[in-house]
């Protein structure tokens, strides 16, 4: 590598300051050190590629610091530190040009990605190229996603469903796959749940399947005779159900001007295809795993 990062750490702890440029050197960063704002500000004519800079400190304060380091190196990138969790002078800093924060002790490799994530993202700013987008720019809008009333019945839900996988125009692209389920409001057009294709294979199990059986009776529900015919007469038995009795609860929700990242992990975390966006309180659309998915092919075309 023929240019170092290089990391202005900027803290009044002195261990704190020594451990992390330990850490992140044995990383391949060049680090510069400072004790507070005011010799933070006279390392800035040593170029560093972007600050680590702590909340808490006497005399200037981050903020302040922040707001010196903006006006005489604008566009540096600046990562605040807090000891405090997600405090106000967090959030302040963040509103006031901090591209991140990060809360103390801090685990070394997060801090080293997030480094390189505000240099990425400054890259990207004077090179005038598109800015990593938001679940608001992939999702599937409320007005283009298949909706149904909790009172409708699953045949009317099967029939609307299907017409989701109909190739369609959506955010400049076709649209490859269909929704897969659909969205259950009730009559005062709140959100109830959701209706997949899962909730309906399970909606046809009838339900001596799973009632507790004599062990002889094994070879006969795997023999061909026992299957046949029951697909379609569980299928007909559900077509009068309403969508109210089968819907799953609703899914994990975020808001519409979250990072995709974000929703990556929650997709993970919560271990769901889906998700339902907010924007200012309201239901604004749905955001499906093969959304990430196709943003990950554009990013990597």
């Amino acid at each position: 590598m023929t240019h170092k990062t290089k990391v202005l750490m900027v803290d009044d702890e002195t261990q704190f300051r020594e451990t992390s440029r330990k850490l992140l050197e044995k990383k391949g960063f060049e680090t510069l050190m400072a004790a507070n704002g005011r010799e933070a500000l006279d390392q800035l004519d040593k170029q560093p590629d972007v600050v680590v800079l702590d909340i808490r400190m006497p005399d200037m304060d981050g903020n302040e610091t922040l707001a010196e380091i903006q006006k005489r190196v604008p566009g540096l990138p600046v990562i605040m530190l807090t000891g405090h969790g997600a405090d106000e002078s967090a959030k302040h800093a963040l509103s006031h040009g901090a591209v991140d924060y990060l809360s103390k002790p801090c685990d070394i490799d997060l801090l080293a990605s997030r480094i390189m994530v505000a240099i990425e993202h400054s890259k990207a700013g004077d090179a005038g190229q598109e800015q990593e987008r938001r679940v608001e720019e992939v999702m599937i809008p409320l007005a283009e996603y298949t909706t149904l009333k909790e009172n409708q019945t699953v045949a009317e839900g099967i029939q609307e469903l299907k017409k989701s996988f109909t190739p369609q125009i959506h955010t400049s692209r076709i649209m490859e796959t269909g929704h897969r389920s659909l969205l259950v409001f009730d009559l005062a057009g709140e959100l109830k749940g959701i209706l997949s294709i899962m909730d309906l294979l399970e909606g046809i199990m009838p339900g001596y399947l799973s009632a507790p059986k004599p062990s002889t009776a094994d070879s006969l529900q795997y023999s061909p005779m026992f299957w046949t015919g029951m697909f379609t007469v569980e299928a007909r038995r559900l077509a009068d159900t309403s969508v109210g009795d089968l819907m799953s609860p609703t899914p994990p929700s975020i808001d519409a001007m979250a990072n995709l990242m974000e929703a990556a992990y929650m997709m993970v975390q919560y271990r769901c295809r889906r998700m339902i966006v907010f924007k200012d309180g309201k239901v604004t659309g749905v955001i499906r795993e093969q959304d990430l998915f196709f943003e990950l092919e554009r990013v990597l075309r």
